[in-house]
């Protein structure tokens, strides 16, 4: 709360003293090239704000259970928890790579995206929506494939995991929504703290993996088809609440996540 009350003081006089009075053409300058004019410093400037939106991006491009999904409980269950960790592995570098080809491709649009910032949160909340009816709907057990007996190197799961999650190239259009509603291209940030948002992303990824791996080893006597399914439709239950929770506070002119 106070570290809110400083940052709403500290915008206030940048935008006050800076901004409306052009106090020193230099430093009004300044101000107006790197957006501090107008940008949202308690949504876009703090860095616990950018890891908490960077580990909620990184945690759900990785939950839906598409290819890499499925493989990687099959390999935990068929091989052992970290085979199936490493090939979470391979997918959190297949994602973070299409992570920072969209947050490139977005960063020419500046003035785009600050000038519609709420209209692109909305676009992101119904994108979102949209890929959690996917997610429910997909029936994730079509993707499962015979795994081969012999258990292979750590690194040959590292490597398959990634090529194929590289060979999806359409979740580049989850990255854009999940950025767009979250506000995650920042115009004018310097390359470090754009660096710890990608970073978070990683680890939200991995913590995922690491996650559903613990939880699958410690219930493989339990877990079989019927739960990978009923997995997939929690996530994207989970994902459809989100969206929409998040559409009517950005219709109401509230701030979350």
């Amino acid at each position: 709360m106070l570290i809110e009350i400083y940052f709403n003081k500290v915008q206030s006089y940048i935008k006050d003293v800076l901004c409306e009075r052009n106090f020193g053409s230099n430093i009004g300058t300044f101000a107006k090239k790197w957006h501090l004019c107008s940008m949202n410093w308690i949504e876009q400037v703090t860095i616990l704000d950018l890891l908490v939106k960077g580990l909620i991006i990184g945690v759900v491009v990785s939950a839906p259970l598409g290819p890499v999904g499925v493989l990687c409980i099959q390999r935990t269950l068929n091989k052992g928890r970290w085979y199936g960790f490493v090939t979470g592995l391979g997918a959190a570098l297949s994602d973070i790579i299409y992570a920072l080809i969209t947050g490139y491709g977005m960063s020419f649009m500046d003035e785009f995206l600050m000038k519609h910032q709420v209209l692109l949160q909305i676009i992101g909340s119904i994108m979102l929506f949209v890929f959690g009816v996917f997610t429910f709907r997909s029936n994730p057990v079509r993707a499962i494939r015979p795994v081969s007996a012999n258990k292979g190197t750590y690194l040959h799961n590292f490597v398959t995991a990634f090529f194929v999650t590289l060979s999806n190239p359409l979740i580049i259009f989850l990255f854009i929504g999940l950025f767009a509603r979250f506000s995650f291209v920042m115009p004018g940030s310097a390359i470090g703290f754009q660096l710890v948002g990608y970073l978070a992303i990683i680890l939200g990824a991995l913590l995922w993996w690491f996650g559903i791996t613990y939880l699958v080893n410690k219930v493989r006597t339990q877990f079989n088809v019927r739960g990978i399914w009923i997995l997939n439709r929690v996530i994207g239950s989970i994902v459809m609440l989100a969206s929409v929770i998040s559409l009517v506070y950005t219709i109401l002119g509230k701030t979350i996540y």
